[in-house]
């Protein structure tokens, strides 16, 4: 089964949650502000996705810019990168959606369907 890290009150996530229900894929949501995946999960997910790792940060997050990531990410190793984001759930780009085989990071409704369906 997937598991969908998501906000409920995030726009982008209720429409990937609307397109998984309309095409009847079953998922466990999870909430990533609550919950989000710890440093071991989140380096395996990391791993699997076909997305840089600073792909996976919320940019557009009050987080973000708060706690200034753009501007200490160059300096920070990938360890470290990954502990950051598993700390804190607001600083994940949302959707996050796995299947502990593939994974994918935000919504675009083509590639949910060229994943998922």
């Amino acid at each position: 089964m997937l598991k969908f890290y998501g906000y409920k009150k995030c726009s982008t996530c209720r429409k990937a949650e609307q397109f998984l229900q309309q095409t009847g894929i079953n998922y466990e949501f999870i909430d990533i502000t609550e919950n989000p995946p710890c440093g071991e999960e989140l380096t395996a997910i990391v791993a699997r996705a076909d997305v840089p790792l600073h792909k996976f940060f919320n940019t557009s997050g009050v987080q973000y810019r708060e706690l200034k990531i753009k501007q200490r990410l160059p300096a920070l190793s990938h360890r470290e990168i990954v502990a950051l984001l598993a700390s804190n759930g607001r600083l994940i780009k949302r959707p996050l959606i796995t299947d502990g085989k593939r994974v994918t990071v935000g919504f675009d409704a083509e590639q949910l369907a060229a994943v998922w369906s």
